[in-house]
């Protein structure tokens, strides 16, 4: 679904990204690993188009999108959980899932399954989405991520700061969405042994470069731990 080969990205007079390739694929999860401030965050949004790439190339189910703008990626099929959540504080749990359909027409309906994926939403439609704990917040983060149904899933850090009963939730609802193989995911994870579990695929970045990458079930004999080990 995705593949990016050899992006360079700066900030400044820093070179934050150094030649990063990788692929996802349809019906897998790609875990992207690596200590803080490594580059994860910042290639993540450079795929999603909100920070721009010097050079190299991003393609998408077949077309060219290293120039695209964020909406035209979303359009693509890309969706994005962002570090942090990013929910609209102000708006109700329905409108922050409509936010989600807004490329869509006004009719559009939030597909049902959202709230089998994540049942406190439908209990929660017209509370407020600051009002929220930090885990139904991330719930509600990609359910509207998934709203728009999307080919591929961007999850940056979904664990940061949730309690382990809805890490569990996040993680089976990862793990069935790619089974059905008719999505591809990319998720960023610091959690090791929660990366690990969903891991079809991994790599490892460490100052802007991909150091180590492979299947997600060699990741104990290669010593993957150890290399993002804090």
């Amino acid at each position: 679904m995705l593949t990016v080969n050899n992006i360079n990205q700066y900030y400044g007079g820093s070179h934050i990204l150094r030649d990063v390739s990788l692929q996802t694929q349809l019906g897998k999860v790609t875990v992207l690993l690596g200590r803080n401030g490594v580059g994860k965050t910042t290639l993540l949004k450079s795929l999603m188009g909100l920070v721009p790439i010097e050079n190299g190339s991003i393609t998408f189910n077949g077309l060219d999108i290293a120039r695209a703008t964020p909406y035209e990626r979303a359009r693509a099929g890309m969706g994005f959980v962002p570090q942090g959540r990013e929910i609209f504080a102000r708006l109700t749990v329905e409108e922050n899932l409509r936010m989600g359909l807004a490329y869509r027409p006004a009719s559009t309906p939030i597909n049902p399954e959202l709230y089998e994926l994540f049942p406190v939403l439908k209990q929660m439609l017209n509370r407020r989405g600051g009002d929220l704990s930090g885990g139904q917040q991330q719930q509600l983060a990609i359910a509207r991520a998934l709203a728009p149904e999307p080919k591929l899933l961007v999850l940056d850090e979904p664990t940061e700061g949730i309690q382990p009963s809805i890490i569990k939730d996040i993680g089976r609802v990862i793990r069935m969405l790619a089974d059905r193989g008719t999505m591809s995911i990319l998720l960023c994870e610091q959690y090791y042994d929660f990366a690990q579990e969903l891991a079809d695929d991994y790599l490892v970045m460490e100052r802007g470069e991909v150091i180590a990458r492979g299947p997600g079930s060699e990741m104990e004999a290669k010593g993957i731990r150890q290399l993002v080990a804090i």
